[in-house]
C-alpha cells in the first residue's frame, strides 16, 4: 500500500475489482492506492472496532450502512494497537461527528493511519455484487495512483489472494504481557494471540481470570510456564489451512487436558486440530446481526462476525475423533455453516463468532462463563 498524507476533500477516486467492475467516488482518508481483499460487513454501527479488529489484515472493507462516522473517533474504543483494514469504502460519510465521546474524525483518523478510501460509492450495489460473485480482490486508487482502468486492473490482478494467507503471526503481539484479574483473581489463563481483541481479555478479566497473552509463536512450554487453569486461542486473519503451528499447539493442549476455548480463528483451528477440513466461505460472515443458533439449548442469538473461512465438520451426526468424541454446538441459520464445535470426553469447546461484542450484541457472553465453568471443574 502506498498513501499520501495530503487531505482527501474532493479528489477523484475509483475502486476496481478483479473480474473487471469498477465503482467511482471520491478519496477517503488518504489519497494513494490499496490492494486487498474486498469483504462486506452488515453492521449498524461500531466503524471503529471493526477498523481496528486484526482479523481484517489485508482486507478492504464495504460498510453496507450508508452513514459512516457519525460518532467520529475516540482513543477509548479501538480493539488493538492501530487500524488493520487496508482499505475502506463507505456511501456517505459524516460531514462532521456529533458525539460527546468524539476527539476527531473518522476521515482525519484514516488519514493519519494511511488508510486509503473510497467514499461517494453505491455500496448497495457493490455489495450485491460481492454476494452474488464472491469475495475477491480489489485495489482502491486516487490521486496520482489513478491511471487506465485496464492498467489498474492488471495490478489488483497481482496482488496476493487470501486463500492460503498465513498472516496471524503479522498481527499477533511480539512479547507477552498480561491482563490483570478485576477483583480477586481466581484463575489463570494462557490466550494464545492470532489477531486478539482487546475487550477479549477485558471480559475474562472481568470475571476474575488473570490472562497471559502469548505471542501466535509460542510454544507449549510458554503455555505450561503460565500455570494456566485454561488455555484460549483467540480470533485472527488468514487461511486456517496455513496455521500449521497454532493446530499442533492446540493438540498438545488438547493432549494434556487442560480447559480450551476458542474464538473464530481459534474455533477453525480446533477444527483442524480434531482432524475435520476448512473452506472458504463464498463471501464470508461479517457483521453484528448474524444469527446463531445453539443446539443445545434451541436458543437463537444475534452474534458479531468476521471470518472468511468455516469448519467443514458433520451437522447430523457425533464424530469421532482423537479426542474423544465432538460435535458441532452452534450453527448458522442464514446457510447452516458450522459456528460452534464441542469435545464430549474433554472440557473444549469454541465457537465461530464474536463473544466479546466489542462492537455488537451481549448474546453470547454466557460462553465466557461457560469457560469459567470448565475450569471450576477441572479444579474440583
Amino acid at each position: 500500500m502506498t498513501t499520501s498524507t495530503r487531505g482527501a476533500g474532493q479528489t477523484p477516486a475509483v475502486l476496481v475489482l478483479e473480474d473487471g467492475r469498477a465503482f467511482r467516488g471520491r478519496a477517503y482518508g488518504a489519497v494513494g492506492e490499496t490492494f486487498g481483499e474486498a469483504v462486506f460487513s452488515t453492521g449498524m454501527t461500531g466503524y471503529q472496532e471493526t477498523l481496528t479488529d486484526p482479523s481484517y489484515h489485508r482486507q478492504v472493507v464495504v460498510m453496507t450502512a450508508p452513514h459512516v462516522g457519525n460518532t467520529g473517533v475516540n482513543d477509548e474504543d479501538p480493539e488493538s494497537r492501530r487500524i488493520w483494514v487496508s482499505g475502506y469504502v463507505v456511501r456517505d460519510p459524516a460531514r462532521r461527528p456529533s458525539n460527546w465521546r468524539s476527539q476527531r474524525s473518522l476521515d482525519e483518523e484514516l488519514e493519519r493511519q494511511g488508510v486509503v478510501g473510497i467514499a461517494g460509492v453505491d455500496t448497495r450495489a457493490l455489495t450485491r455484487h460481492l454476494r452474488e460473485r464472491g469475495a475477491m480482490r480489489v485495489g482502491i486508487f486516487s490521486g496520482e495512483q489513478l491511471a487506465d482502468e485496464a492498467a489498474l486492473l492488471e495490478r489488483v490482478r497481482q496482488a496476493p489472494e487470501m486463500k492460503g494467507a498465513d498472516l496471524s503471526a503479522e498481527v499477533a503481539t511480539e512479547q507477552a504481557y498480561v491482563v490483570p484479574a478485576i477483583g480477586e483473581k481466581k484463575y489463570t489463563v494462557a490466550a494464545v494471540d492470532l489477531g486478539i481483541k482487546g475487550m477479549t481479555p477485558h471480559r475474562m478479566a472481568e470475571r476474575g481470570i488473570e490472562v497471559h497473552v502469548l505471542p501466535a509463536t509460542a510454544t507449549a512450554e510458554d503455555i505450561w510456564a503460565v500455570g494456566p487453569d485454561g488455555v484460549f486461542f483467540s480470533n485472527g486473519p488468514g487461511d486456517p489451512a496455513t496455521a500449521d503451528h497454532p493446530v499442533a499447539l492446540m493438540r498438545a493442549v488438547l493432549e494434556r487436558g487442560t480447559p480450551l476455548f476458542g474464538i473464530c480463528f481459534g474455533n477453525q483451528i480446533l477444527g483442524r486440530a480434531l482432524g475435520f477440513g476448512t473452506f472458504k466461505l463464498k463471501y464470508g460472515h461479517r457483521g453484528i446481526n448474524q444469527p446463531v443458533q445453539d443446539r443445545a439449548t434451541g436458543k437463537v442469538e444475534v452474534t458479531a462476525h468476521n471470518h472468511g473461512f468455516a469448519v467443514d465438520a458433520p451437522l447430523d451426526k457425533v464424530s469421532e475423533t482423537p479426542y474423544g468424541r465432538a460435535e458441532v454446538s452452534h450453527v448458522c441459520l442464514n446457510d447452516n455453516v458450522v459456528e460452534g464445535l464441542r469435545l464430549l470426553d474433554r472440557p473444549a469447546f469454541s465457537v465461530q463468532y464474536h463473544p466479546e461484542a466489542a462492537a455488537g450484541p451481549h448474546d453470547a457472553a454466557y460462553l465466557f462463563d461457560r469457560f469459567v465453568t470448565l475450569m471450576e471443574g477441572q479444579r474440583a
